[in-house]
């Protein structure tokens, strides 16, 4: 494929699975380049995103997802914990504020989110966005209805992850199945809503699948705004607590073929970053992630701590 970019037209979204799977084969140094000339192009190279995570609903969530601790399937030994009251959340909307974040996330464990709950919601999404942050919510699958009354609202993006590849979704959820996702992801955009949407790696997928999930994200008109690509952190208790461990260097060649295929995009480096150690993480944003989760803890799983960060990306940044 040469040195040349010509291939790479930013806003394209009819990406072959060939041509993806040929980026993925590249020496990692030349798909590193790419990556970086791509991110370099249409992104603030030194801008890392600060994105805070909360927890507003933990537990007794009626899917299966294999990888998931607030499956209602599995005992994972996670406490069920009732939706979050309003002004619990924003004052810890109010600390992300205070230590620099631009988006603010709140993630609840449930199918659908219950009608009960939508006027808390509401509340949230217009208490946050009052302290001048970007606000995002994932809830589960939406119908049209709901996807309106949160954007009315002022919901800024809904995150619904595809997960995996169309083809290996089943071997991880069976109580939905993959155009239930993409659904709630037109129910989303049809209603105004930025999407985040991303996958997670280490599921026992092939490298296949991984260019199957990124085509799908790819073909999307507009691209996703943001694209979380998580690492499995393995949950006891679940199906995929055992789950072959996928290596850096994959994690970070999908990075940068989404970079590729996605010049704009917000591409979050999610969950498991903790397991990466620093030189790996630099590489990950040389090729073109520009967002991660800041704080100690994600939903239910570790996380790289503040202190970590503060000292290794975002004193740096601060400095630049």
């Amino acid at each position: 494929m040469g040195h040349a970019l010509t291939n790479l037209t930013p806003f394209k979204h009819d990406w072959t699975r060939e041509e993806i799977a040929a980026l993925y084969e590249l020496s990692f140094n030349e798909l590193i380049y790419r990556a970086a000339t791509v991110h370099r192009e249409h992104n603030q190279p030194e801008h890392i995103e600060k994105a805070v995570l909360l927890n507003i609903k933990t537990g007794a969530c009626p899917e299966d997802c294999g990888y998931c601790s607030q499956s209602a399937h599995y005992d994972t030994g996670l406490e069920r914990e009732q939706l979050m009251p309003v002004a619990e959340v924003l004052q810890a909307a109010a600390q992300a504020k205070q230590v620099g974040a631009e988006r603010f996330c709140m993630g609840a464990a449930w199918r659908t989110p219950p009608a009960s709950a939508m006027p808390a919601l509401i509340e949230m999404i217009q208490g946050v966005n009052d302290l001048g942050l970007e606000t995002c919510m994932t809830l589960g699958m939406l119908k049209e209805e709901q996807a309106q009354q949160l954007s009315k609202a002022g919901l800024d993006y809904y995150n619904h992850n595809i997960d995996t590849s169309e083809e290996h979704y089943g071997q991880v959820v069976t109580t939905r199945n993959f155009n239930d996702r993409l659904e709630t992801l037109n129910q989303a955009r049809q209603a105004g809503l930025k999407l985040c949407t991303g996958g997670i790696l280490g599921m026992g997928e092939s490298r296949a699948d991984r260019v199957s999930m990124l085509q799908t994200l790819a073909q999307m008109s507009p691209h996703p705004e943001s694209v979380p690509i998580n690492r499995l952190v393995p949950i006891k208790g679940t199906p995929l607590e055992n789950a072959e461990r996928i290596n850096d260097e994959e994690w970070i060649r999908t990075l940068a073929v989404a970079r590729i295929l996605m010049p704009k995009t917000t591409l979050r480096l999610a969950a498991g970053r903790h397991e990466l150690d620093w030189a790996a993480q630099a590489l990950c944003f040389i090729a073109g992630a520009n967002s991660v989760f800041y704080g100690d803890k994600l939903l239910t799983t570790p996380n790289v701590t503040t202190d970590e960060d503060n000292q290794k990306i975002f004193k740096i940044h601060a400095a630049s």
